[in-house]
């Protein structure tokens, strides 16, 4: 496989809560200088995924999460709980590039989190709301496609109300557009007015991160 094509992979969106929602966040072991990525549990497609049986890609990445939330979080889920929510491919001008599907799962509130103590340092259950705080006052890192995630999930109250939500959505491909700018960059995804014409001016639609000096901001609009 070259460096250019994206790697199959999996990640899982875990949630849990009746009475607030919460969702589970790990916290990837240091590697060279910057802040450290929080992420959801999940990695690319493996042989032992592969050798389960056949699948189409869908299938493989939802394995390949589930494995991978059981490595990294102690967590036993199961492969026809996970509900597929979306779909991330890094951009061309990424040196690494990944085909992530994501998925969403529920976890008991009893449920204990053992972290592998090699790719993952620490976890912590997020309220969605307190995640995005957290990561705009610089006390954790979310990379584009979890902040977006994340805000999906500071609609609802609770785990049952997340899960159905998501239920209900047509799974986007996200592909995203990266538009340099002065105060930092704009990045298009589908749904977007200027997403097809790679026109970030053009008036319509609204579905962009805004990945500025100063933070992000998701804006998604109907026009």
């Amino acid at each position: 496989m070259s460096a250019e094509t994206p790697l199959p992979s999996g990640t899982v969106v875990v949630v849990r809560g009746v009475a607030r929602l919460e969702v589970l966040l790990l916290a990837r072991n240091r590697r060279g200088e910057g802040p450290v990525p929080w992420v959801f549990p999940g990695g690319k497609v493996e042989d032992a995924d592969r050798a389960v049986g056949a699948g189409d890609p869908v299938e493989l990445a939802r394995r390949a999460a589930v494995r991978e939330a059981a490595e990294e979080a102690g967590l036993a889920l199961h492969a026809p709980d996970l509900q597929y929510i979306s779909r991330w491919i890094t951009p061309e001008i990424s040196p690494r590039r990944f085909d992530t599907w994501f998925f969403a799962a529920r976890a008991a509130d009893d449920e204990d989190v053992v972290v592998d103590g090699v790719e993952i340092a620490e976890h912590r259950w997020f309220e969605p709301g307190e995640a995005l705080r957290s990561h705009h006052s610089g006390e954790i890192r979310l990379a584009p496609p979890t902040f977006v995630t994340v805000t999906w999930l500071a609609e609802h109250g609770d785990a049952d109300s997340a899960l159905g939500a998501l239920r209900g959505l047509e799974p986007i491909v996200f592909r995203p557009q990266i538009h340099p700018g002065p105060e930092g960059a704009v990045i298009l995804y589908p749904g977007d007015a200027g997403y097809d014409v790679r026109d970030p001016e053009r008036p319509g639609a609204r579905h962009r991160l805004w990945a500025l000096r100063e933070g992000y901001r998701y804006e998604r609009s109907g026009g």
